[in-house]
């Protein structure tokens, strides 16, 4: 039997990977956030937008520099494995599997089925809402389980779609903000809600709250085994894809000041999106923005059940894990590790049901209660770190830009960005880390010395 993935992507798909994964709820879900925590300082938002934006283009372009030199079965674990060896390769795998994949997952599902309830005029806190999150869950693991190929072609679909909505907002918007002054009178606003947010700590809290809406790039990387000219076709996919990313967040923003003022944005709150709508196309408008962003939800959410449905592989392709020859195994027929994506879904199950109680209902124990949807960038971006390290100690046939000056700009910008998670959250984000520390302690029972795997 061939337990291997067989190319079936190409650059297209890859480049809509890295687009239909960042762009999705985030920029509608974060908008007013990142309003509301820099004081109303339009100026503050974008640079926000702008910051992380960069952020992600460094680090995306460091790790193309590694995907031009490493290609196995799954991006990140191939380049941390590289860096620092088969054990911190595993570990990387172990986060990725147990935590990252499934809690985004998990987090767009609910995302999707609150505008899901909202286009139905549903209250998006009841039965209905938990129950549109749990099916499109299934829906994803469904799709991506069995017709990968029809998954590939669907997150190609949302991709486009998504960017309609964003475009003609920015579009409309900054042209009629200049015609109408509004762009500019809110861009001369330096604060409305409190003068004390319009700082630094303000903008590292914005920061924290709009990495969301960046979040998920790494996972195109998953596919590498499945993309056609993996080392030619990631790098560019990770660069052209995280430009158009930070392009089309930065013009929304923008067109956003032609439609609404800044006291109006953060105001409408979750309802951004619809009252700027409505005020340029209408009421009609401003529901069919919401199909726009149900879908673009899903395109997002299935991006990353594409990173859950591969997590448990990635581990046992390399013997590690939990039962190796059983999360190993390829269907023949769709050529998809369909045990491994059962495992992702169950995975996204479980911290869908956290999401819903302890941090949406704030049930049990208040050291559970951390924002599951922003803090894992602490671990994720903390994990990049000693590979950038190792990048510069062992590469050294690059050339210095590559070799000195990517990484280290992207060891600032990780640095960076965990110093703005603890700023933002506190305590909270020792919580959390400590969860994740307890995910990582039981995850050591299952790594095995890759000697004994050969010798098997």
């Amino acid at each position: 039997m061939d337990n291997k993935l067989q190319t079936k992507y190409g650059l297209l798909t890859a480049i809509c990977m890295v687009v239909g994964i960042v762009i999705g709820s985030g920029i509608f879900l974060k908008g007013g956030k990142i309003l509301a925590t820099t004081g109303g300082s339009m100026v503050l938002s974008v640079a926000t937008v702008v910051i992380v934006g960069l952020i992600m283009i460094i680090c995306a372009n460091v790790f193309a520099t590694l995907a031009n030199r490493y290609e196995k079965v799954n991006g990140i674990v191939d380049y941390a494995e590289a860096a620092l060896g088969p054990k911190y390769g595993y570990y990387i795998a172990w986060f990725m599997t147990i935590m990252y994949y499934p809690i985004l997952t998990s987090c767009l599902a609910w995302v999707s089925a609150s505008y899901t309830c909202v286009l139905f005029n549903i209250e998006p806190t009841g039965g209905f809402h938990v129950a549109f999150g749990a099916f499109y869950l299934v829906m994803g693991f469904v799709l991506n389980a069995m017709a990968p190929k029809l998954a590939g072609k669907f997150q190609v679909s949302t991709t486009i779609i998504k960017l309609i909505p964003l475009v003609l907002m920015a579009v409309v918007g900054i042209i009629a903000g200049l015609v109408n002054g509004m762009t500019i009178e809110s861009f001369a606003t330096e604060s409305i809600v409190d003068p004390s947010r319009a700082n630094g700590k303000g903008l590292f809290t914005s920061i924290v709250a709009f990495s969301f809406a960046y979040e998920g790039w790494i996972i195109a990387t998953s596919i590498n085994a499945e993309l056609k000219n993996s080392k030619r076709n990631l790098p560019l996919a990770l660069t052209i894809g995280s430009l158009i990313c930070v392009a089309v967040y930065v013009a929304y923003i923008v067109g956003l000041t032609g439609a609404l003022s800044v006291s109006d944005m953060i105001e409408a709150g979750d309802h951004l999106p619809k009252l700027a709508f409505s005020n340029f196309f209408g009421n009609v408008a401003g529901t069919v923005v919401y199909v726009f962003i149900v879908i673009s939800c899903l395109g997002t959410m299935n991006g990353l059940m594409m990173g859950c449905a591969r997590g448990a592989y990635s581990m046992a392709a390399r013997g590690q894990g939990f039962k190796p020859k059983v999360f190993a195994h390829v269907d023949p027929e769709t050529n998809t590790p369909t045990n491994s994506a059962i495992f992702g879904m169950l995975m996204c199950g479980f911290w869908y049901f956290y999401w819903q109680v302890f941090f949406i209902q704030g049930y049990g124990p208040f050291f559970f209660n951390w924002e599951p949807d922003e803090l894992p960038i602490i671990t994720l971006y903390a994990s990049y770190i000693p590979i950038f390290i190792a990048l510069i100690k062992n590469e050294k046939d690059l050339g210095a830009f590559k070799r000195y000056v990517l990484p280290i700009v992207g060891i600032i910008s990780c640095c960076f960005m965990v110093y703005c998670a603890f700023s933002a959250y506190g305590v909270q984000a020792w919580y959390y880390l400590a969860v994740s520390a307890v995910v990582l302690f039981i995850g050591s029972f299952f790594y095995k010395n890759p000697n004994e795997i050969k010798t098997q």
